[in-house]
């Protein structure tokens, strides 16, 4: 696919039919590997507007399955550092928002392709803890940069739960297997009228929709060793 993919990526407005083979391709390693979606939407998108996707961060398979699930093109806030990955890396940090997080003016120039990508209807997808806990973990604590850019662009937080990537598809090498992952997009948090004030408030609201929704799934509290969670 490499030669599509370099013309897609040459110049963002190929981005929405680069989207819909990335999905097409997402859809093909997700079933390709064995595994099926089963998704519940407590509400739905609208393709005519844009939204700040927050999930939870188990596995490599979570940004598959979110491209996977829409229709929408949206653009990934993701670590400089899968860069390094052979071919992966190269298309990558073409379509990607790249952020090192230790430095102050990575971060800042995320806000600025951000809005670029958001005045033209896209959507962004922001993992909000900001790596893969360890497995004893239910939630890690959310960063800030996901409730910010929300709150600037007054586009609606889309909280969405995958409880399944810790035990099928885990970073122990010795866990994992086919089976169904399991998606619920939960109602979304409207950001209208809020200022950045209030980028606290909007964060635990939706860490608690998250951590709510994993802590009363028996299957993902099975495979969570509590240890720091008690």
């Amino acid at each position: 696919m490499a030669p599509f993919m370099l013309i897609l990526t040459s110049d963002e407005k190929y981005y929405p039919v680069f989207w819909k083979v990335v999905r097409a391709w997402a859809f093909f390693l997700i079933y390709g590997m064995g595994f099926r979606l089963k998704v519940e939407k407590e509400q739905e998108i609208d393709r005519n507007k844009s939204y700040m996707f927050c999930a939870n961060h188990a596995s490599f398979l979570d940004p598959w399955v979110l491209i996977a699930m829409s229709k929408n093109p949206i653009v990934f806030v993701g670590k400089k550092e899968l860069v390094k990955f052979p071919v992966f890396g190269f298309f990558y940090k073409k379509v990607v928002i790249m952020v090192d997080r230790s430095d102050a003016e990575s971060r800042r120039k995320v806000y600025e392709q951000a809005h670029s990508r958001l005045k033209n209807g896209t959507s962004v997808a922001i993992f909000p803890e900001g790596l893969v806990p360890d497995e004893d973990v239910v939630l890690a604590p959310f960063k800030n940069g996901a409730f910010s850019l929300a709150i600037e662009h007054q586009i609606p937080i889309v909280p969405q739960v995958y409880y399944d990537g810790k035990r099928l598809f885990s970073w122990d090498f010795f866990k994992g297997s086919p089976g169904t992952f399991r998606v619920k997009q939960c109602s979304f948090i409207e950001t209208a009228n809020l200022v950045q004030e209030d980028k606290k408030k909007l964060k635990e609201q939706t860490y608690s929709v998250i951590y709510n929704e994993l802590i009363n799934d028996e299957l993902y509290m099975k495979d969570t060793n509590r240890l720091n969670n008690e």
